[in-house]
């Protein structure tokens, strides 16, 4: 119902705006970091599986900057990390492209570049249905519940999953949760599907099943990416910590291609769960190479962005269709969003 759904939308800025204040008010708090007066980096990382959690197990990036500190904060969806950036709460963070899409774009306006590529969503995103729901296609989807974190990479995929059906969003009763609320609903049958990633998603699977994953829709041309990203005023106070963080970001690529156990185990740790679910985890998703970082298709090079602006235009564009956002950015102002400076350096041995 667009009452409770709204009224579910004001409750969960005013508690993110609530916890913003008690991360803002430990520390540096506002932009102190982003001016440079500050030996504070504050990251938003995402608990699913990627090369971040890798960097973080490991204390690399610690140990890449011995004079900073470094404040890692979890988060459970790009909005919230959204939130975070317009109050200046954090420096860096794990988000995906459809939310970075969206801060790009009117009215958020957020003022941040993406510096890396930490994986391409496969099937470690998926819609899953609940078993005696009924469902067994996307077009069954009308007139019953279906949850996903909304301004996720998830909710962008829920969405062109229904487009491609031919079901109208209006038909389906979309509810906003986050990824643990997700499984309470679930399990007490208050949703009927859910569209959302790992390791939720494992969660569903033991009593779902599984319409269409992320992957197969990125063979439709709805791709969705998830990103490294950095605000614009602290790229240029402290260009040498982008250097470190991308380093150690292709650190964690070069382990999870070359050396899968260990990727495992250290994701594993930091998921609580044993190596060989968290290797089951990584398999699902899929994880560039640090040198295709740098390729045309992807962040591209200086004087040469690549197709990564395009891929955010195209998802900005969606969600104007969607009535998400009002309208898209140019992709002038997108190449602008990519920060390429630097990379060639990061990704090569």
């Amino acid at each position: 119902m667009p009452g409770t759904r709204g009224l579910r939308r004001t409750s969960t800025l005013v508690a993110a705006l609530g916890a913003l204040i008690v991360v803002t008010g430990c520390g540096t708090g506002g932009s102190g970091s982003a001016k440079g007066d500050s030996k504070e980096i504050r990251i938003a990382y995402q608990a699913f599986p990627s090369g971040d959690l890798i960097v973080k197990e490991k204390g690399w990036l610690e140990k890449a900057l011995p004079g900073r500190t470094i404040k890692w904060i979890k988060f459970d969806s790009g909005a919230s990390i959204n939130t975070a950036f317009v109050s200046g709460a954090v420096d860096l963070a794990a988000i995906g492209s459809s939310p970075v899409a969206r801060g790009l774009s009117a009215p958020l306006n957020i003022p941040y570049r993406v510096t890396w590529v930490l994986d391409v969503a496969g099937d470690n995103e998926a819609l899953v249905a609940r078993n005696g729901s009924g469902i067994k296609d996307v077009k069954d989807l009308a007139g019953h519940k279906v949850a996903t974190p909304f301004s996720s990479t998830s909710h962008y995929s829920l969405l062109a999953a229904l487009d491609r059906a031919g079901v109208a969003p209006s038909k389906v009763k979309l509810l906003d949760l986050e990824p643990q609320d997700i499984v309470a609903a679930w399990s007490r049958g208050d949703i009927d599907a859910a569209y959302v990633w790992l390791p939720t998603l494992d969660e569903l699977k033991k009593t779902g099943k599984t319409l269409v994953s992320s992957r197969q829709l990125a063979a439709a041309g709805k791709p969705t990416l998830d990103l490294g990203v950095a605000s614009s005023s602290f790229i240029k106070a402290q260009p040498e910590v982008i250097a470190a963080w991308r380093k150690v970001e292709a650190r964690a690529l070069n382990l999870i291609h070359d050396d899968p156990p260990a990727a495992a185990e250290a994701v594993g740790g930091q998921l609580g769960i044993n190596s060989r679910d968290a290797a089951a985890q990584l398999k699902q998703g899929i994880f560039l190479k640090p040198a295709e970082q740098a390729d045309d298709k992807w962040l591209g090079r200086p004087g040469h962005v690549g197709g990564l602006a395009r891929n955010l235009r195209s998802a900005a564009d969606f969600l104007v269709g969607q009535k998400q956002i009002p309208a898209a950015p140019g992709l002038p102002e997108l190449e602008k969003a990519v920060y390429v400076e630097g990379l060639s350096d990061a990704v090569s041995k």
